[in-house]
């Protein structure tokens, strides 16, 4: 196997493998896109009268077997090989001889793992947005079901006041919509063509790269050279940043549901098919699933920091630090792409006890409350608040239901606004990523 930077000298074997790392196989993510690229690039050759009509076509069908090997599963790369692009222009030597070997012709393989992580990623970015809207309506259903049943909200974790399931559901809805719009803005920022920026300084070739761009489908073109080249990195922390939004809410989400299924709380009812049990206590139904979604949100927030790290102090032009970027990009988008659809199959499944959640409330619950009702009555809201404190156990309110609708200001809980949030979700669908 020929590598394509060979200059008639062997590495060190030890050393390469060190430099080869895992790439063989996290590059058959990209092979896909790498084979669109070349297609694109290939057209883009014989534009400009580097490939003849026939060469070309050679190219673009030996490319098309190369996209079906891959899509079956049967396209390998050898740890000879280094990488995707390798792996790809020695198929086209092997079948095709000297075209194949004109390929490369104006193109580095720094700008062809560049354009393949951004088509690569916008396919990812749209199924993330597809199962987070999923996610979404499942969290909807569960909202507008349960949303007048009343539990006792929460600060510092001691009792506060008088909270809902529709607001706390409502709440984390909201949230991950803010999310989405991340995720569509990191779609956007990333949706430019990177390629022919060859290995960061352009080439002397009269290269068509709008006429690639064109044909990747990319809205637009990365202009300078070298920030196309100095953005690998930043890009993908910009995705994981989006990414680790959504991990920080259904961590929350995660932490809550293993508080309010907990028996001293027992607000929510979790089915047993979703929690394993103890090696040692029969007693036990543990929520492991969400205790993993805590664990891997710290897994992608760490993803984060490591890609902006490795980034932050490389100077302008490729650096070879960059190979270690994908790792946390693919095991990202993994876990977040996983997450939601296990937080939408569960969800789906979970009930709220209403009993459990009234039989929280103690009269304490309602203090807030009663000190701003004697403040409407005249009373100086600091003296209405001593006087509640000084008797805690006798507000004179004691009705969860009753309390929770008479809030109908915007966003509390007797005026959620969940017709709102499902509007937004609906309008997500239309986005035209």
């Amino acid at each position: 196997m020929t590598k394509l930077w060979a200059k008639g000298y062997q590495l060190n074997q030890i050393v390469e493998d060190f430099m080869t790392g895992d790439d063989p196989l996290l590059d058959l993510r990209i092979a896909r896109y790498d084979c669109i690229a070349s297609i694109a690039h290939a057209k883009m050759l014989s534009s400009i009268g580097i490939l003849s009509a026939v060469e070309c076509e050679q190219l673009v069908t030996t490319l098309g077997e190369i996209l079906e090997l891959v899509d079956n599963g049967q396209f390998t790369i050898e740890n000879s090989q280094e990488d995707i692009h390798t792996a790809i222009e020695n198929y086209l030597v092997n079948a095709l001889g000297d075209i194949g070997k004109k390929i490369h012709t104006a193109r580095s393989r720094n700008d062809q793992v560049l354009t393949a992580l951004r088509l690569y990623s916008k396919h990812e970015l749209r199924t993330i947005m597809a199962k987070l809207i999923a996610t979404m309506e499942v969290l909807h259903d569960f909202a507008v079901k349960y949303q007048n049943i009343p539990y006792v909200g929460r600060t510092h974790y001691q009792k506060a006041m008088p909270s809902s399931m529709g607001l706390w559901m409502g709440a984390l809805l909201e949230s991950l919509l803010d999310d989405a719009t991340l995720v569509i803005d990191s779609y956007k920022l990333i949706d430019q063509s990177p390629l022919g920026s060859a290995a960061s300084y352009g080439v002397s070739l009269p290269i068509d790269r709008q006429l690639c761009s064109d044909l990747l489908g990319f809205a637009k073109m990365q202009n300078n050279v070298l920030y196309a080249n100095n953005s690998r990195g930043k890009f993908e922390s910009v995705i994981i940043h989006g990414l680790s939004q959504i991990m920080l809410d259904l961590s929350k989400l995660a932490t809550d549901v293993i508080l309010f299924s907990a028996p001293e709380m027992a607000y929510l009812n979790l089915p047993q098919e979703f929690c394993p049990g103890s090696s040692l206590m029969p007693n036990k139904k543990n929520p492991d699933p969400f205790e993993l979604i805590r664990a891997k949100s710290a897994t992608v927030m760490a993803n984060l920091w490591q890609v902006m790290e490795i980034s932050r102090a490389l100077p302008s032009g490729y650096n070879r630090d960059l190979q270690e970027t994908k790792r946390p990009l693919f095991d990202s988008l993994d876990i977040v792409g996983q997450t939601l659809e296990v937080v939408a199959i569960i969800m789906a499944q979970v009930s709220a006890n209403q009993e459990k959640c009234l039989a929280g409330f103690t009269p304490e619950v309602f203090a807030t409350d009663y000190a701003l009702q004697l403040a409407v009555q005249g009373v100086p809201f600091r003296d209405a608040y001593g006087q509640v404190a000084a008797n805690l156990q006798n507000s004179g309110l004691n009705d969860p239901l009753q309390n929770i609708l008479a809030k109908t200001h915007l966003g509390a809980t007797g005026n959620l606004g969940l017709d709102s949030i499902k509007n937004r979700i609906e309008e997500l669908k239309q986005f035209k990523f």
